[in-house]
């Protein structure tokens, strides 16, 4: 048997174990690595250099966990009337003062790593970030829900380029699948829970469509920013721009009529699209500069 104060020890071990879990759990582990991992892969399609890869990373990182937290503690009330769980904050793991802390520490990490980019870099970005917590205070419930989504993904872009030598401007084309690429991450971020959402009084921009009203729009957003990636630059879309193009709307197509009997046809049909995309933006990245 261990000693009271190997016990005491133990037990105040596996407390904060499980407070650093619930704040993992609570930032939206998902879309925060989705969105961090989309931003390296752009620095580096564009060109940036190791270190200033490492540190743009490290703002949009920092930026997006601040977003996350915020998110989770503003919503608490909401969620826990709803009885969802499976999240941090609703299941007890993790207190909302707690998540606010850490949405404020990581804000203000945020700041300074965002600048140490560049001014102008660091301004755009700052900007995505204040539009997604002005979506968690204020907008997500109003019929400019979108907006934020699209400019924090318009700004990703935008702020690689002007973090590299010269701070040149991105093109058009791909700021505006960008937004595009956002609208979409709204709609299907929100489809799964927009019969909860009512219920608690949130009317967004997709919940005023209703459920099915989203699903059918998902795909509109996701299917033009492939035709603006493949078709925007100068120059002929090439074969792989083509086949891409061509996917993207067969797949959402099909998601749409299946999506009338299933809807999870409709989402995984989105998602596959997405995925066109992304692999689309990438693949044209070298157009940032």
């Amino acid at each position: 048997m261990g000693t009271p104060e190997q016990s005491t020890a133990s037990g105040a071990a596996a407390m904060w174990a499980g407070r650093l879990g619930g704040l993992a759990g609570s930032c939206h582990p998902g879309p925060v690595v989705a969105v961090t991992a989309l931003m390296a892969a752009l620095a580096l399609t564009a060109g940036q250099g190791a270190a200033r890869c490492v540190l743009a990373t490290t703002a949009v990182l920092s930026g997006q966990l601040s977003v996350g937290w915020c998110n989770d503690a503003f919503d608490a009330r909401r969620d826990i009337a709803a009885g969802r769980r499976g999240k941090p904050v609703v299941d007890g793991s993790v207190g909302v003062t707690g998540v606010w802390v850490a949405a404020y520490a990581a804000l203000a990490l945020c700041v300074p790593l965002s600048l140490a980019c560049g001014v102008s870099a660091g301004v755009v970005h700052l900007a995505g970030v204040a539009a997604a917590w002005a979506y968690n205070l204020r907008l997500k419930a109003t019929a400019w829900s979108w907006a934020p989504y699209a400019v924090g993904f318009a700004a990703l872009p935008a702020f690689v380029a002007l973090g590299l030598p010269g701070q040149p401007w991105p093109a058009w084309w791909i700021v505006t699948a960008g937004a595009l690429l956002g609208v979409g991450a709204h709609l299907g971020d929100v489809l799964p829970d927009i019969r909860g959402d009512l219920a608690t009084g949130v009317r967004g921009f997709p919940h005023r469509l209703g459920a099915d009203g989203a699903r059918l729009l998902l795909p509109v957003p996701l299917v033009t920013a492939s035709a603006v990636l493949a078709l925007g630059p100068a120059g002929p879309p090439g074969r792989w721009g083509v086949v891409a193009l061509g996917t993207a709307g067969l797949v959402a197509v099909a998601g749409t009529v299946l999506g009338r009997r299933w809807e999870r046809a409709a989402f995984a049909a989105a998602v596959a699209v997405a995925v066109v995309d992304v692999a689309l933006l990438l693949a044209r990245g070298i157009g940032i500069a």
